[in-house]
This record gives C-alpha cells, structure tokens and sequence, in this order.
C-alpha cells in the first residue's frame, strides 16, 4: 500500500516518529496532538519507518507475526538514540581534535616562517690548505 507524503520531508517525518517512541509513558498522545499529526496520520508513518519503505512511501500489508510489537519498536529507538548520542560525541571529539592541529599547524607555520627570517648567511669558513695526516 502507498502512502502520500505532503508538507512533510521523509527525514521530517521519521524524526517525529522517532521522537514520539522517546516520550515517557502516557504522555505520547499529549505529545502527538501537539504535533499536530492526526493519529490515522501517524499510523501510516509508524508503518513506513518501521515495517515498510519510507523512501518510495510504502506501507506492508500486516502480517501479524511479522509485525514489530511496541515494546520492540521502543527497544530499537533506545538504541537508536544512544547511537545518535555516540556518533554526536564522537563528532565533538573530532573536531576539537581538528582545532587542536589546526593550532598546531599554525604554529609551526609561524616558526618556520622565523626560521626563514632568521636565516642570514654566517661569513665563510676559513679554508685549510694542511695536508691530511695519514
């Protein structure tokens, strides 16, 4: 079954689905009518991330043990979100890395450039016509 998508981009819409499945118990329904997504609305979403294919706005027919169970569904948005958070601090790592070498890159930019004005020739070195002793 085909869904149609309007007003909504397909990383829109499976944000909000993950974000509803990260609310506390009780307050999903609360959360959603703030959305302002209608509860058949979602239901098709829920579908397309979980069971169907959101890019081509696919939805599976229900085959009942095939299905995801709810408990399943907030287990493998738990490990989504601690995904997320770990690919975000490892960002944050990254790049304070690279403020940390481009620091150093600036540096040694700045002594080799002292290094080079410091570079005047010294006055030759006295020649020596002496035999080598064998």
């Amino acid at each position: 079954m085909s869904v149609a998508i309007h007003g909504q981009t397909r990383e829109e819409i499976r944000q909000v689905v993950h974000e509803y499945y990260l609310q506390p118990h009780g307050m999903k329904a609360a959360w959603l009518a703030a959305q302002s997504v209608p509860d058949w609305k979602f239901r098709g979403w829920r579908k397309m991330v979980f069971e169907g294919d959101l890019d081509r706005n696919l939805i599976p027919r229900d085959h009942g043990e095939m299905s995801r169970t709810s408990g399943e569904r907030s287990a493998f948005e738990k490990a989504r979100a601690k995904e997320i958070a770990k690919h975000q601090l490892e960002v944050e790592q990254l790049k304070n890395r690279i403020r940390e070498l481009e620091g150093s890159n600036a540096a040694l930019g700045k002594a080799i450039g002292l290094l080079h004005d410091m570079n005047v020739p010294e006055p030759d070195t006295k020649q020596t016509n002496d035999p080598k002793s064998s």
